[in-house]
């Protein structure tokens, strides 16, 4: 919020632009004078030049002087500066002044500080609503975020529309959000592609993702299109996807390598193996090095580059092992290999003796990216805790896995009820019988896969439970011998 009559170039920080732009009195003299005689239009351009001179005791005498005479305008500015000054009283306390006439602004930084300063909830409510109903977008932003905290979501929808309506496009990105946790995907789609229009990447990313859920490719392309104007990693990333299954490996590599740019460790992995498929080994080295330390795969893959080219058994061993240790298995192979060749025992491994969960190497069904990103995307929006992505990924694909593994076996066929519903409840019973794992440990995967692909039937997982299902989906991959 900004001062009322502060030049552009004000000096007072904080304080850059007016709300009421006018010239000052030339006769500074006169306009001294008037506003010792009580002229409050005076005192309150008097008070704008002290500020605008960086002299804040001027400011708030001669703004006092005018705002006890009536000028709002002054009464606005005095809270600033108390809000500024952290006198948190005084600045409710003009604020108040200025907000009971009708000021929108007012009434809106009023309501910030009863929230922010003094967890008065019903009271920046009251003060947000008024400065809503009087046509103010950012206090109907406002209004809705705090009526998500309070859980109001028919007024967080509301005030959302409003905003929304008024040009806010975080306000219809949101309103994208409540519609996908809500289970409403026409709803989801429809504020999304509002947002993404009017130039919101991040919505036109989550639109994308939205219709790689429902198999549109070529849909979903041009919005990540639209977000990779923007310069959005993820949206880089998809499109190196997409590329990829056309089989455009150039295309698909200087998509990932932007992705990779902006720091994503999975496109540096992705570029790497593209190199490796275009047989430029120097090139797949540098990118496997620029995310071996937090990627196994990408570990494994520069370990394995390291012995091939360079014949370096130590330094391969020191990557074979940072990906054993994330339960890479193929890495804990080859570590198991090059230990007695450069001095080591086996013996001394404790990623050898007692391994981690096996690390989920399968490439995601972009359909099951897509759910996983957009769930982890809808619990992060408001700072929630989420698990991460690849986790979500895991699960749904164990169950995938773990599935037709089961249907490949012959094993007897699946029950028509259950407590899941349907198939999948009878699945759940199926794998409870055939791998001796509990029945509500299996339950619960299941449950969690249903919330992750049929949005609003039950909250998001917690980052616990997943780390929860994440052990029972390892056991059960564990006891079909499957990776």
């Amino acid at each position: 919020m900004t001062l009322v009559g502060a030049a552009e170039t004000a000096a007072w920080i904080g304080i850059p632009v007016s709300r009421i732009p006018g010239p000052l009195e030339p006769d500074e003299a006169d306009l001294l004078g008037r506003a010792r005689d009580g002229d409050r239009e005076a005192a309150h351009r008097l008070g704008r030049l002290c500020a605008e001179r960086d002299d804040r005791l001027g400011a708030r005498h001669w703004w006092e002087r005018a705002a006890q005479a009536g000028n709002v305008d002054s009464a606005y500015n005095l809270g600033l500066w108390h809000r500024m000054h952290g006198t948190t009283e005084e600045a409710v306390g003009w604020f108040e002044a200025a907000a009971a006439t009708g000021d929108t602004d007012a009434a809106t930084n009023l309501a910030s500080l009863l929230l922010e300063r003094r967890g008065d909830a019903a009271g920046a409510r009251l003060w947000f609503e008024r400065a809503a109903e009087n046509g103010s977008r950012h206090a109907s932003r406002r209004l809705a975020l705090l009526c998500e905290d309070q859980g109001d979501g028919m007024g967080a929808r509301r005030w959302h529309f409003r905003a929304a309506l008024d040009g806010d496009l975080r306000s219809a990105h949101d309103l994208g959000f409540l519609g996908y946790t809500a289970g409403d995907e026409a709803e989801a789609s429809h504020w999304w592609e509002y947002a993404a229009r009017g130039g919101h990447a991040e919505a036109a990313y989550h639109l994308a993702l939205l219709l790689h859920t429902a198999r549109d490719a070529k849909g979903a392309e041009g919005f990540y299109r639209l977000a990779a104007r923007a310069d959005h990693p993820g949206a880089a990333f998809r499109l190196g996807d997409l590329a990829l299954t056309r089989g455009d490996l150039r295309t698909a590599l200087a998509c990932f390598e932007r992705a990779a740019h902006t720091g994503s460790q999975e496109a540096s992995r992705m570029a790497g193996l593209i190199c490796l498929r275009l047989d430029d080994r120097l090139s797949a080295a540098h990118w496997f090095g620029r995310s071996a330390a937090d990627d196994p795969e990408a570990a494994y893959r520069f370990g394995s580059l390291l012995v091939s080219e360079h014949n370096d058994l130590k330094g391969a061993r020191h990557w074979f092992r940072r990906a054993a240790e994330r339960g890479h298995q193929a890495a804990q192979a080859e570590l198991r290999k090059v230990l007695p060749l450069t001095g080591g025992c086996v013996e001394t491994e404790g990623c050898l003796l007692d391994p981690p969960p096996p690390y989920w190497t399968r490439p995601a069904e972009p359909e099951q990216a897509a759910r996983a990103e957009l769930a982890v995307a809808a619990a992060r929006r408001r700072g929630d805790a989420a698990a991460e992505p690849a986790a979500l990924v895991e699960i749904l694909g164990t169950w995938d896995l773990v599935a037709r593994e089961s249907l490949s076996r012959g094993l007897p066929d699946v029950p028509t009820g259950g407590m899941v519903g349907g198939a999948v409840g009878g699945m759940v019973e199926l794998l409870a019988r055939t791998s001796g794992l509990h029945l509500a440990a299996i339950e619960h995967l299941g449950l969690v896969r249903a919330t992750l692909l049929r949005p609003g039937t039950a909250p998001w997982p917690t980052p616990a439970e997943v780390e929860h299902v994440l052990g029972t989906a390892r056991d059960l991959r564990s006891h079909f011998g499957l990776r």
